[in-house]
């Protein structure tokens, strides 16, 4: 992988905007390019598209309550540029019964990722696209969350009325950080069966290249003011910050004293979560988001070990945020070109699942790389254009059901170190990262366990 001066934790697909557009420096600079050289002809503009100016503002959507639930979820997703709400009525139906057989977290940004632009000109809104995700969590049953992000141009210098999504990645400026949470106040009104919301969206648009670090002055800045304006909304409101990638190395000069065999977190991002804590007005939940591969040698020293930085990562914002839950908004287990079958994907995702729940984290939520038909999609939750279940979509709804925030874990003997286990009283989930079958004993039962197998079973309590 590259290094990244501490810009994103990975590099990753990220649809922008209403329509995907790609992702990479490649892409944005050819797009930026064919987008000047029109400009220059006389052939159409270089600030984007012509957004959507509602004659007649659409009315709220009406929604049912999330459901009542014993304990707080804990497992979830986030939906992307292709969701339920993209496919056929039938693939649709089969996704619905997918994600509402047990209530989950939901997540949606506000813009982009599947949103179109929530309001082109000051005062202006269009939430049709975000109606309907609003109403698909509800329809699912789901915990709902939505991610205050991204902004829309005229906040960032761009024109009103007008969306690049090529600057999709870009923060409002200063002197639109007020307009930015009455926006968010906007948004909070208008779906008030929402009450958890995550302010921005990894530091984007806050990285500044004269000093090499992040800017967290001006975005605790962002972040005080959205949290004051959603809580006049309604003070149950949840609001949690400061979304900021983990990024790690091997061998960097900004590593801090955060390693393992893993590697090593770099400091600026720490240094970021402790500004913010010392400087925000409050918080309900602490929010990061990174991937277990290192920026600059990827997975180390193997690709189960590297998952431990997710447990050390949130036993260290555990003991400085004090009593705030700590959430990873996102979270990633290999580089995008990872060549694994979904057996292997998914025994290392559920080992990641695994040292969120030993950890304490309060919320994981899954990236969605659910693609359009007939595209490739490795780990996505249904197959698209089919809606054929995937592994990912089974140990997402296993450790829903099974292992929500709190739930007390047991401690079972395990016959093979090779063999991950988790368990409550009634069930356990086993894995094997080996790549060769295995006999192994656990909890006084024998298993035969196939390279990579990922088994549940009943503890018979």
């Amino acid at each position: 992988m590259l290094e990244s001066s501490g810009r994103h934790a990975r590099r990753r697909y990220i649809p922008r905007g209403p329509i995907a557009i790609g992702a990479g420096v490649l892409a944005l600079a050819l797009v930026a390019g064919l987008l000047a050289i029109a400009a220059q002809r006389g052939g159409g503009r270089s600030d984007g598209v012509a957004a959507t100016i509602l004659a007649t503002p659409e009315p709220p959507p009406s929604l049912e309550q999330p459901p009542v639930v014993d304990s707080w979820p804990r497992w979830g997703v986030t939906h992307t540029q292709y969701s339920a709400d993209n496919e056929s009525d039938e693939v649709r139906s089969k996704v619905a019964d997918l994600f509402a057989r047990v209530p989950m977290l939901e997540n949606q940004h506000i813009m982009g990722w599947g949103a179109g632009n929530p309001e082109p000109a000051p005062g202006k809104y269009d939430f049709r696209d975000l109606d309907r995700r609003v109403k698909l969590m509800a329809a699912t049953k789901s915990q709902p969350v939505l991610t205050l992000c991204c902004a829309p141009d005229w906040m960032k210098g761009g024109s009103e009325g007008r969306t690049n999504w090529s600057k999709i990645e870009m923060a409002p400026m200063r002197d639109h950080f007020e307009d930015y949470a009455e926006l968010a106040a906007t948004v909070a009104r208008r779906y008030p069966t929402v009450t958890h919301y995550m302010v921005w969206n990894e530091f984007k648009g806050f990285w500044d290249d004269a000093h090499n670090d992040w800017d967290v002055e001006a975005y605790t800045d962002l972040y005080n003011r959205v949290y004051d304006a959603l809580k006049a909304v309604n003070p149950k409101i949840q609001v949690g910050g400061p979304y900021i990638p983990i990024d790690s190395h091997v061998s960097s000069a900004n590593a801090s004293t955060l390693r393992g065999p893993w590697g090593a977190v770099d400091r600026r991002n720490l240094a970021s979560i402790d500004y913010w804590l010392t400087h925000k007005k409050g918080a309900d939940f602490i929010v990061v988001d990174g991937s277990s591969a290192t920026n600059d040698r990827g997975l180390v020293p193997d690709e189960f070990t590297a998952l431990k930085k997710f447990s050390a990562v949130t036993a260290w914002l555990r003991q400085r945020g004090g009593d705030l839950p700590v959430w990873w908004a996102e979270w990633y287990i290999a580089p995008d070109n990872i060549d694994w079958d979904e057996q292997h994907r998914s025994a290392v995702q559920a080992v990641a699942m695994m040292e969120f729940a030993r950890s304490g984290t309060a919320s994981a939520l899954y990236w969605s790389p659910q693609r359009k038909a007939g595209d490739d999609c490795p780990g996505c939750l249904w197959t698209p254009g089919v809606g054929d279940e995937m592994p990912m979509a089974g140990l997402l709804s296993g450790f829903t059901r099974w292992f929500p925030a709190g739930a007390e874990l047991a401690d079972l003997s395990v016959s093979d170190p090779r063999v991950q286990v988790l368990a409550v009283d009634r069930q356990m989930v086993m894995v094997n990262t080996a790549a060769s079958a295995l006999t192994v004993t656990v909890d006084g039962k024998s298993f035969e366990l196939a390279p990579y197998d990922v088994k549940w079973s009943d503890r018979g309590r």
